[in-house]
């Protein structure tokens, strides 16, 4: 984990490309650390940049955010809203961050992407085509 404070939030820089560490807030990080992660998940959490809430730039899936992806390799687009295990619905779009695709899109701006092997053991490569943050 990265721990920073930042007064501005557009200093993170703004890459197409998945290749720097996830956006994290420390609320979210703290409570996603008690539950039992996969190796992939753990390893994303380790090299976070952990910030606060109101620090968390508008363009990153975060926890309660609604994000549109789409699945590089099938062509497939999805919009689903990231939640915690005990929230998941998959029929209303509420995906938890314990699912390959949650663990893969966390932290994740939009226009970033991220190769992402799922338990079938197939590669699959999710590019964030748009976020919304919450109300709350």
């Amino acid at each position: 984990m990265i721990k920073i404070n930042i007064a501005m939030t557009q200093n993170f820089p703004r890459e197409s490309e998945y290749s720097g560490p996830p956006v994290v807030c420390s609320a979210d990080y703290v409570r996603l650390r008690q539950y039992p992660l996969s190796d992939e998940l753990a390893e994303e959490l380790d090299r976070a940049i952990v910030v606060e809430r109101e620090q968390v730039p508008m363009d990153v899936v975060t926890m309660h955010t609604r994000c549109t992806y789409i699945d590089q390799g099938i062509g497939t687009q999805r919009e689903i809203e990231l939640v915690f295990p005990d929230e998941a619905d998959p029929a209303m779009g509420k995906i938890s961050v314990l699912t390959p695709v949650g663990s893969a899109l966390i932290g994740l701006r939009v226009g970033q992407e991220i190769a992402w092997e799922f338990p079938d053991g197939s590669m699959r490569r999710l590019k964030v085509a748009s976020v919304t943050q919450s109300a709350g």
